[in-house]
């Protein structure tokens, strides 16, 4: 099976996957025991002592909203004090494995030409949230931005399973690699800077799907920082992995959480299962959000899609496998699409100003397995050159007419 025809994670990992159990792993695999939320306590969960550490991705949560409702001016100039009566931009990262050197590529690039801004916000899913603190927190991190995504290799991610035991657990590989990643990257300097940032009212927004409730849930990872919950520093490692927790391939991250005085869990698994991108939730009155921080000018939104966005074809093999993969990454590419034009039409709603990049198509390199730090590095080039030769950010989503045509 030629592993080097896949332009996306999910194919590169599927077929990962299959190599797995055609061979003789190591180790084994147990699945504990839960005990999950019960319905009717599902919107009253909470991580202990963070009453704001998450959200739905389809709602405004209440506590926002009560915030907009009665804060005075003076409330929002404290508590807002970094972002109030200043310029606005917005930074949301997608998903894409490997392909997320691009995206790195591209932010350290621009911070070389000195244009980059310093983002109010900052979302991320899947690969998009290991690439957000760093983008988050700024040029000043961007070294181990690039170390990331140009020195990591699929062993550094994930290790076999035993195929004989795998029908029985929660996943096809291990990812206790990717874990220890996530421990040495995300370090506790780098909370601590992510909790001083959230003060300023900068926020950082990671996506995961909420497995059992089937819907997207968006994760304050500042709020977390800036907490005195005793787990904070494992809670941010777990929502980083889960957003990165491809269901089947990965395993899903339970995650505590309390409701009427009693213990349960949620299970979460890679955000991309929601959503490719995403700047904020539709139910979101963003234009009230802008005009009482007395936002200056048009707040700006940039997203970077880890991805091909142009239809490949390609000849498909009338076999099991190939035709999954091949499904599962046509859904991937749309759903994408999908999210961009709902992201383009917030905008167009909102009154921000859409920004969009994404890898072209005429990129012809190939990897030759899952994280490939040979075909990372020429991508993360790639990013890094364009971003220098003054990035042609799309003003619209791939096939969009902004204009009627004219006679």
């Amino acid at each position: 099976m030629d592993i080097t025809k896949t332009r996306t994670i999910h194919a590169l990992l599927s077929r990962l996957i299959v190599a797995v159990v055609m061979v003789t792993g190591v180790g084994c695999t147990s699945t504990p025991a839960r005990n999950p939320l019960p319905l009717e306590l599902t919107n009253q969960a909470v991580v202990p002592g963070v009453p704001e550490a998450r959200f739905w991705g389809d709602e405004w949560p209440k506590f926002a909203l009560e915030r907009f409702d009665t804060f005075t001016e003076n409330d929002f100039q404290r508590y807002f004090e970094g972002i109030y009566n200043q310029p606005h931009s917005y930074l949301a990262v997608s998903g894409g494995g490997a392909n997320g050197a691009f995206g790195a590529g591209l932010l350290v690039g621009w911070t070389q030409t000195g244009t980059r801004p310093d983002f109010t916000m900052v979302t991320g899913i899947s690969t998009g949230a290991l690439t957000a603190p760093f983008a988050f927190l700024g040029p000043d991190y961007d070294d181990q931005l690039k170390k990331v995504y140009t020195t990591t290799s699929t062993n550094m991610i994930v290790k076999r399973r035993n195929p004989l035991v795998t029908p029985f657990g929660d996943a096809m590989v291990d990812t206790g690699p990717l874990r220890a990643l996530i421990t040495t990257y995300i370090s506790t300097d780098i909370i601590e800077a992510v909790a001083r940032e959230h003060k300023k009212g900068r926020r950082l927004f990671i996506g995961t799907a909420n497995l059992d409730a089937g819907r997207s849930v968006i994760w304050n990872m500042g709020a977390i920082a800036a907490s005195d919950y005793p787990r904070k520093v494992e809670l941010i490692h777990d929502v980083l992995q889960a957003s990165s927790a491809i269901p089947v391939a990965f395993p899903p991250v339970v995650i505590p959480v309390e409701a009427n005085g009693q213990s349960f869990d949620e299970m979460h698994v890679d955000g991309g299962t929601g959503s490719q991108v995403f700047v904020y939730p539709a139910a979101v009155d963003w234009k009230l959000i802008t005009n009482k921080l007395k936002v200056q000018g048009t707040p700006k939104v940039y997203v970077i899609r880890n991805s091909f966005l142009d239809p490949d074809y390609r000849g498909v093999r009338r076999s099991i496998f190939p035709i999954g993969i091949r499904t599962i990454n046509s859904l991937i590419r749309t759903q994408g699409i999908g999210d961009l034009y709902q992201i383009y039409t917030l905008c167009v709603r909102d009154g921000n100003e859409f920004n969009l990049a994404y890898i072209p198509s005429d990129f012809s390199e190939q990897p030759s397995e899952g994280f490939d730090p040979v075909y990372m590095s020429k991508l993360f080039d790639l990013g890094h050159r364009m971003a220098l030769a003054g990035y042609p950010w799309q003003k619209v989503p791939p096939g969009f007419r902004a204009t009627a045509p004219h006679d």
